[in-house]
Formats: structure tokens, C-alpha cells, sequence
């Protein structure tokens, strides 16, 4: 197998490389950047286990507690997940300590596990034209080809979530209404497993809204009952931006929760 390194080979003896030009971030970050390339590039998929820290140590030519540091901040990042006795895992959404990782809405009483999964209904699917703001979200061109799907989420078959979602077109060709509904686990996974998109991190904006005419019918509420809106980008590895996600929220038996550290 080829050695993705791009740091110096040690000098015998040596327990760190030297390095060709002067470093500007500890050493471990260089190992994290260099798992994060072979994550990138699929060497590893999701769901499998990666090499050892002893087997990447001798790979990256620096100490086993260098690679433990980079793992160590790979797993708090939700990339990577230690099993004990088992080793480390690439990060999945299909996990089900991870699978809620990006649902903030939780209900008043008990939690998402005891709720259950919710029911889907995919209300449209369909490739478009992107508009100069969903271009400029996605880093796309005006006019690139996007996904765009509109789904209901549905808690004890109460409609509680209507997202809208717009996806690169070229990354997620053959992605249809079928397939995702279809598709038992979380969508994330589907991307993953099917078009080998991987969410790793999220930015999101929310606010307060009334709903519009659409919202209140899907929603089943009345005008003033307010929602929460909350519009997310999701992004994959090296910061591309992979999904733009409007979904609004009815709050009356749920509320959003976030845990800060």
C-alpha cells in the first residue's frame, strides 16, 4: 500500500520526524490531518476498523502516544469511536449512539430512544436548478444541478418536523423519492453507505417563525402557532459543504436541546 506521509522519515533512532519545513501546529494535529486524508479517501469506510495505534505509529514513523493524541481528538470530534476490547472504528451514522447526533429536538418527556423513530413521508423529490443563495451555500455555480426533497417527520403519528433539504446534484446522482423512502435507517447513513457522503460537522441558524400556508397544511397547525426554524449546512470532510437543511419545528411536546461543553 502506497504511504500517504507527508512528514519526513525519522533518522534512525528517532521516535518523531524531523521536519522539512518549520511546523506550525503540534505533531499530533499533522497525524490527525493524515487519518483525516485516509478517511477522506475511503481507505477506511464507515462502520470499519482502522489500523492500530502501534500499526500507524510505525506507519507515520512517530511514538504510539503521538498517534493515541490524534485518535483521541478524532473520537471526540464523533470521526472515529473506541470499542473497548475491540479497537477503533470509523464513525456511522448508522451507529445508535450516533444516529441523533444531528436531531436536536427531543421530546418534553422521556428521550428520542424512548420516543422511537420517527415516520417519514417524503412529500417531494425532485433535480433542479440552484438559485444563486442555495449555489453560494453549497459552493456551487447559479444553475449547478441540486437535489432538492421535502420530507414530514411524524412522532407517534403527529407531524412535529417538515425539512427541506437541497444536495449537491453530482455527488448524489440516482438519489430518488423511492430510495429514501425505502431507506429504514437514519439518511445520513444512506449517504454514506449508498453515495459515500460522510457528515462529520454542522453549522445551524434558528429563529422563531410563523408558518406559512404549506407549513400549517403539512403540519396540521393552526396560524399562530409558531415553529421553530432551524437551517443547517452540513458539511463532509475538508470543510465541503454537502447539504442545505430547512426544518421547522413544532415545539408544543418537544423542545431543542443542545449539550455545551
Amino acid at each position: 500500500m502506497n504511504n500517504p506521509m507527508t512528514l519526513n522519515e525519522a533518522p534512525a533512532g528517532a521516535t518523531e520526524p524531523s521536519l522539512a519545513t518549520p511546523a506550525f501546529s503540534p505533531l499530533y494535529q499533522q497525524i490527525k490531518g493524515l487519518i483525516l486524508q485516509s478517511l477522506q479517501a475511503r481507505e477506511w469506510k464507515p462502520g470499519e476498523s482502522i489500523p492500530s495505534e502501534m500499526e500507524l505509529a510505525t506507519r507515520y514513523r512517530v511514538s504510539q502516544g503521538t498517534v493515541r493524541k490524534a485518535i483521541d481528538e478524532l473520537a471526540s470530534e464523533h470521526l472515529l469511536i473506541r470499542k473497548q476490547g475491540k479497537g477503533t472504528f470509523v464513525a456511522t451514522h448508522a451507529e445508535h449512539q450516533v444516529q441523533y447526533r444531528f436531531l436536536k429536538l427531543v421530546p418534553d418527556q422521556g428521550d428520542l430512544n424512548t420516543e422511537g423513530p420517527a415516520q417519514r413521508h417524503i412529500v417531494d423529490c425532485k433535480r433542479l436548478r440552484a438559485t444563486a443563495e442555495i449555489a453560494r451555500a453549497l459552493a456551487l455555480r447559479s444553475g449547478d444541478t441540486v437535489l432538492q426533497v421535502r420530507r414530514v417527520l411524524s412522532f407517534a403519528n403527529v407531524p412535529t418536523i417538515l425539512e427541506d433539504l437541497w444536495l449537491p446534484g453530482a455527488p448524489f446522482k440516482g438519489l430518488t423519492a423511492e430510495r429514501l423512502s425505502g431507506y429504514n435507517g437514519p439518511m445520513y447513513a444512506l449517504f454514506e453507505t449508498e453515495f459515500g457522503v460522510r457528515m462529520v460537522r454542522a453549522d445551524e441558524k434558528i429563529r422563531a417563525v410563523l408558518p406559512d400556508k404549506t407549513q400549517r397544511e403539512l403540519l396540521h397547525l393552526s396560524t399562530h402557532t409558531p415553529l421553530l426554524s432551524v437551517e443547517r449546512i452540513a458539511y463532509t470532510y475538508n470543510d465541503t459543504p454537502m447539504e442545505l437543511r430547512r426544518g421547522f419545528y413544532r415545539t408544543d411536546t418537544h423542545h431543542y436541546h443542545n449539550a455545551l461543553n
